[in-house]
């Protein structure tokens, strides 16, 4: 093959020291650009990685800055009944796992704390506290997100300590047993939220856990606040459609009349009608004959 109709093939790497069989080589100015370009890269590689722990710095700072906010927003939410609980049964993601048992577990959360590692990078923590309730003994439950020695992500959790027959994690899965009948591979796809706080099988894809780290702590008035933007919404709907209703009523009401009036005008036009050939006196037959005599 000529090396006219050749394509160019790719730099695998500008040491000109290596030679492998797939090496090419260039014209010196070719060559020398690539270098120059292989250099410039290395720069914005190293900046890049400066940037980067900047930004860590700056967010480890404002970590700090925002933690008394945080807790100072823990003791005023402690002063709404069922804070929590509402927030998260009207959280589109995490209301999809929850379980009507487990809402009303919920009742019983008190605070949610969501605390990053120093180094940020490294992991974080999220932490539920409860009052005594008569579904388990803890007071708090936590689960930690981190990277594991080796670099690669893992999670644990605590032990949560059931009461004698209020196990929501075993009612789920037995449920679950019995709605899918032997259908395993739906029965692992459906979740509730203790069985996500207790699974730990893929930390890099817990889709949860980053909603309540992300979405959810950052601001979660806008969640509990949920229901009366609907409810304010659906008055407004049914104010408007009474107005609607009553709009079509008087309509229908004035054509409704309009017609009666109608036939009114008709049935006088009628009987005037009749009136007249009633005042007609009929002609005798002598008179006609005289008449015409």
């Amino acid at each position: 093959m000529s090396d006219t109709g050749a394509s160019p093939a790719k730099v695998r790497k500008l040491d000109p020291t290596e030679e492998t069989s797939e090496s090419r080589e260039y014209d010196p100015e070719t060559q020398k650009a690539l270098e120059e370009i292989d250099s410039c890269q290395n720069e914005i590689d190293q900046l890049n990685e400066k940037a980067s722990e900047e930004i860590l710095k700056v967010e480890q700072k404002y970590n700090k800055l925002r933690k008394p906010f945080f807790e100072k927003r823990n003791d005023i939410i402690k002063k709404i009944p069922n804070f929590w609980v509402t927030a998260f049964v009207n959280h589109p993601q995490i209301s999809a796992i929850l379980e009507e048992e487990e809402e009303e577990c919920l009742h019983y959360l008190t605070k949610l704390d969501v605390e990053e590692f120093d180094d940020i990078k490294s992991g974080y923590r999220i932490k539920f506290y409860f009052d005594e309730n008569p579904y388990f003994e803890n007071d708090a439950l936590t689960k930690e997100f981190h990277l594991s020695s080796i670099g690669d992500p893992a999670s644990h959790s605590t032990e949560i300590k059931w009461k004698q027959g209020h196990n929501l994690v075993e009612r789920f899965r037995i449920r679950m047993q019995q709605t899918e009948k032997g259908s395993r591979k739906r029965a692992l796809e459906i979740r509730s939220f203790f069985s996500w706080f207790s699974d730990h099988m893929d930390p890099s894809a817990d889709e949860i856990a980053e909603v309540i780290k992300d979405d959810m702590w950052p601001n979660p008035l806008q969640y509990f606040l949920v229901p009366d933007i609907e409810v304010e919404n659906g008055e407004g709907e049914e104010d408007d459609d009474e107005e609607l209703e009553e709009e079509e009523v008087d309509d229908s009401v004035v054509v409704v009349e309009e017609e009666i009036e109608e036939l009114d005008e008709e049935g006088e036009e009628d009987d005037e009608d009749d009136d007249d050939v009633e005042d007609e006196e009929p002609v005798e037959d002598g008179e006609s004959g005289s008449a015409n005599a």
